[in-house]
């Protein structure tokens, strides 16, 4: 029986954040950790001390993981204070060692860092390092002291500063110890967490702000396959026949909260099971027999809804990056000022717009209408001539809907109806939300800053308004959006044509589950430029030693060229080899998100690959695509050097042998999860059976009304249970022994 773990979080915002900058503000960003490694980093909101993040992630993790940290960033130095006592006087000595996660406050992403320490009227200052935000200082401070002010009491500080040739430095952070402590420990030395200005330790806990997150963390045992097989079975007949009762059940014994994970856990199976058009159809048929009112069809967060919602996401992502992704781009390079709202208006941020004095208000308005025309015109475009790019199996699913609303409500005054319950998910729970928070769908690395933000908002209510048809147009409070109507009012002809075309396909066409859904060995699970480090070349300087070619991950090979050209030669590393892959510090080679894959020759030899990504996020995505691929190999190391072996010895631990062991405990269990993970039929299926044995009290009072169906439901569900007993007893069992033997 298999251990699953796996942790699901949600950074939804921070409050009352303290300010980093001499301007006061901050640009925030949260960092994850398991067990001191970063996992996920949210986007940076700039220049915001109550920053929306909104971002969930699902992680995979190791059997026995000890900690999960949260942090906004603020970044660490690792040094030592010693209070000095001998013939020659009284004095402090800091040695300063190193800092990490550093705040970024230059043009190019890093920092110039350098350390300070303060006591009273004293003070020295580190070297600069440059262009980093891991520095290595290993330098050793001296402030001599007078001999009343060991009496005097007070605060050492050590602050870290970005030196700027042009105009101040600024402030990173700072760490303050009493001197108090330095006469009960004469040395202080570790890894301390650097402050805003204005706090200590001590009132941190009501200065720092507050952090909102949803954490949920998961631990199952997968019992072998065939024990899931009869609940596999009433799941698929529930859709292959009449009686859809087990599906009926389960979304009445589940709550509200769980909704969402049932149904993305329902649409894995089904895609599994190459029925998940009839499981949308059952569920969607279901949900508009049941309504009454068109006006209210698919309003409430049912099965329907949520199911909907995420078999777009499983299926539809490409697509919705091929529809939006140069739009959303534009937007975000152009940066204009757009505000319709006259209560938003802010004529001094609008000069930029002209160049020939003030500006009034309703050429703000008149400007920032025609923009927002211009970019809504270039996204209806975008949608309607995308017919033959949306996936047959999404255009199969809208057409079974279409067909159920129009045999519901055939009535000629709801003709629309039929259209609206497409366009309600493609724009309102599709389109308009990837528009509003593009970095939640992986359109964009960063999130919005506050101007572009305001003209997503805008664009996202535009869309929306047409995928409602224009039919709530004039209704609403927002009055200001009326010079969009028009606009609004031409593009709905040429939806409701796009509708038309997009559901014209035959039922019968195979809609096969997309490639990235199914774990093959022929499959490539992960493709793309990254940057490949010449370790043949270590006279080359950093910047010059990195060269750009293009990788494929399948679940059998690494492999890379100069370019995705098939007539190009593939140098290829076999997974099976693969022992470890980990991120690399940056002060390694002086550049940002790096990546090592360590392998093991048939002959013992070690080797190393190094690649550079081009963000945090793309970072994150190839280390846990690499880790799935090889999380069942046998020759995986317990540890690795985060650094790398240059000029004699290794920067992470400055050892001078290069086969001595690595100095950090790796990482290769903790792995993301997302919608291009291998489907794994027993893992959701044990969630489906969790949902159930949670709810099976309400299952039995629908014995009465269901008896048939309910009873087989209930067997299952007490077979399950009874299975995953006899388990834990016989590793209870085993355990007892193996303690016995030693």
């Amino acid at each position: 029986m298999a251990k699953n773990t796996s942790l699901y979080f949600r950074i939804v915002e921070g409050r009352s954040l303290p300010a980093k900058d001499v301007s006061g503000t901050s640009d925030p960003y949260c960092i994850v950790k398991v067990d001191n490694e970063v996992v996920a980093r949210t986007a940076t909101v700039w220049k915001n001390l109550n920053p929306f993040w909104g971002e969930e992630y699902t992680l995979h993790l190791p059997t026995g993981f000890h900690s999960l940290s949260f942090y906004e960033v603020q970044g660490e130095i690792h040094f030592g204070l010693e209070l000095l006592r001998d013939a020659k006087g009284i004095g402090l000595r800091c040695h300063f060692i190193e800092a990490r996660d550093l705040a970024p406050r230059d043009i190019s992403g890093t920092s110039d860092p350098f350390a300070r320490i303060l006591f009273n009227n004293h003070s020295a200052e580190t070297s600069i390092i440059k262009k980093t935000r891991y520095p290595h200082w290993g330098e050793t401070l001296e402030l001599e002291l007078e001999t009343e002010e060991l009496s005097e009491g007070g605060t050492v500080t050590v602050e870290v500063w970005d030196w700027d040739r042009v105009g101040k430095n600024d402030f990173l952070g700072k760490v303050e110890i009493p001197f108090a402590c330095l006469h009960k420990t004469p040395l202080v030395q570790g890894w301390f967490r650097l402050l805003p200005l204005g706090n200590n330790e001590d009132d941190a806990g009501g200065k720092l702000g507050a952090l909102r997150l949803k954490v949920r963390l998961v631990e199952d045992h997968i019992l072998p396959s065939m024990y899931y097989q009869p609940l596999i079975d009433l799941l698929v007949q529930s859709v292959i026949s009449p009686d859809g009762s087990p599906l009926t059940m389960l979304e009445e014994v589940t709550t509200v909260e769980s909704r969402q994970d049932v149904a993305m856990t329902l649409v894995k199976i089904y895609l599994g099971q190459g029925l998940v058009v009839p499981f949308l159809d059952y569920l969607n048929t279901r949900e508009v027999n049941h309504t009454l009112d068109p006006n209210t069809l698919f309003r409430s967060n049912s099965l329907a809804s949520k199911a909907m919602e995420q078999f777009m996401k499983a299926v539809g992502m490409l697509y919705l990056h091929e529809v939006l992704k140069p739009i959303i781009n534009r937007i975000f390079e152009e940066k204009k000022y757009i505000e319709l709202d006259p209560c938003k208006i802010d004529l001094n941020r609008t000069r930029r717009i002209s160049f020939k004095g003030a500006v009034s208000e309703a050429e703000v308005r008149e400007s920032s209408v025609e923009m927002l025309q211009g970019y809504l015109s270039n996204i209806v475009e975008s949608i309607i001539g995308s017919v033959t790019q949306c996936p047959p199996v999404m255009r199969v699913a809208f057409k079974q809907l279409h067909k159920r609303v129009e045999e519901q409500f055939p009535e000629p005054e709801n003709e629309d109806v039929k259209y609206l319950a497409i366009s309600g998910f493609f724009f309102l729970r599709f389109l308009a939300p990837a528009i509003l928070t593009p970095k939640l769908f992986h359109l964009r690395d960063q999130h919005a800053d506050t101007r572009t933000s305001r003209t997503l908002l805008l664009l996202a209510k535009a869309v929306q308004s047409v995928g409602n048809l224009g039919l709530q147009l004039g209704h609403g409070k927002e009055l200001w959006m009326e010079p969009l109507h028009p606009i609004i009012l031409y593009s709905v002809a040429s939806v409701k044509d796009f509708l038309d075309k997009l559901i014209d396909i035959d039922s019968e066409t195979k809609c096969e589950v997309p490639q990235r859904a199914v774990f093959l060995p022929s499959v490539t699970v992960k493709e793309g430029y990254l940057q490949k480090h010449k370790a043949e070349s270590p006279q080359l300087l950093s910047r010059f030693s990195f060269k750009k070619r293009y990788f494929w991950l399948s679940s059998e090979t690494l492999s890379y060229a100069k370019t995705p050209d098939p007539w190009q030669v593939r140098s290829s590393i076999p997974i099976q080899c693969v022992c470890a892959v980990e991120r690399v510090d940056e002060n390694a080679f002086q550049q940002q998100h790096v990546l090592q894959v360590v392998t093991q020759d048939n002959d013992g030899q070690m080797h190393t690959i190094y690649t550079q990504c081009k963000n945090v996020n793309e970072l994150n995505q190839w280390l846990s695509a690499i880790r799935k691929a090889s999380i069942y190999n046998r020759r995986m190391l317990p540890s690795f050097h985060p650094g790398a072996y240059r000029s004699g010895k290794w920067t992470c631990c400055l050892q001078a042998d290069r086969a001595t062991s690595g100095c950090s405990r790796t990482h290769s269990a903790v792995t993301l999860g997302d919608w291009s993970d291998p489907l794994d039929p027993d893992a959701e299926t044990q969630t489906i059976y969790k949902q159930l044995l949670q709810g099976r009290d309400k299952l039995r009072s629908l014995l009465k009304h269901r008896q048939a169906a309910a009873v087989r439901l209930l067997g299952v569900v007490l077979d399950l249970e009874q299975a995953h007993a006899t388990f834990q007893r016989q590793e209870r069992v085993e355990a007892g022994s193996l303690i016995l033997t030693h």
